[in-house]
């Protein structure tokens, strides 16, 4: 895969001053950072450092409690509904119905996102994950890594202009990797990327902005252009640990 550069466009993600609390305890504490359209975040950091929570938020799952949070200018609580059409989720839930097929599931969050070419996108999709021969079958038959694959899929339906990842490699055995792989190469000019990486050699290689959360605050936010990947690496290590948590 070719070295990532992000363009000098307009933001995709603005976050000012974002808390997220629950109960007495802080998961998200004045978190801010800007992230250009069409850039590549990995985000590092150890359980608990409030990664997923700040996802949450983004992804318009979780209201903050404090600050505030826009992708592409909409407002994460006051556009919600307009901003779930613009972006994607990958995460540990493959959000998917067991019940149903291969097919049928992409086919219902086809409808939902009111998807034209709806028949020819799933079959496009279902190609590029290598479920293609698998479209009939009940997803409940399905294994982690191929539920992590149509997930993938599902998450591409409707061509978001944000795609959020939460550890989107877990479960994937090695020939799901070079698939996810493989596809993310294909679309990587096509969306900004939001991920969620315990990877630290895989997040780097792939990002363009990477940023460290501890404790649910911001301990380092920079692109990857300013960025000393050894001087990364220990203050990663010195702040959060090794990263195996």
């Amino acid at each position: 895969m070719s070295e990532p550069t992000a363009p000098e466009n307009a933001l995709a993600v603005e976050v000012r001053g974002l808390t997220r609390t629950f109960g007495a305890r802080k998961a998200l504490d004045k978190v801010s950072f800007d992230l250009p359209q069409g850039a590549f975040l990995s985000i590092f950091g150890p359980n608990g450092a409030g990664k997923t929570t700040l996802v949450k938020v983004l992804t318009t799952l979780t209201a903050p409690s404090k600050g505030s949070a826009r992708i592409f200018g909409l407002d994460v609580v006051e556009d919600a509904v307009e901003l779930r059409e613009r972006i994607g989720l990958i995460s540990h839930n493959p959000l998917l119905y067991p019940d149903l097929s291969a097919e049928e599931n992409l086919r219902f969050f086809a409808e939902m996102y009111g998807v034209d070419d709806a028949a020819d996108r799933v079959r496009e999709l279902l190609t590029a994950v290598e479920l293609d021969h698998r479209r009939l079958d009940f997803v409940r038959t399905f294994s982690r890594g191929m539920l992590q694959r149509l997930s993938i899929a599902r998450s591409l339906l409707h061509r978001p202009d944000v795609l959020f990842l939460d550890e989107p490699y877990s479960g994937l055995d090695p020939h799901a990797v070079e698939i996810f792989d493989s596809l993310m190469a294909q679309i990587r000019s096509e969306h900004t990327f939001v991920m969620i990486s315990h990877d630290l050699a895989k997040g780097l290689e792939l990002c363009t902005h990477a940023l460290i959360l501890a404790r649910g605050k911001v301990v380092l936010s920079a692109p990857k252009a300013e960025i000393d990947e050894d001087e990364f690496t220990a203050t990663y290590r010195a702040t959060v640990g090794t990263g195996v948590s």
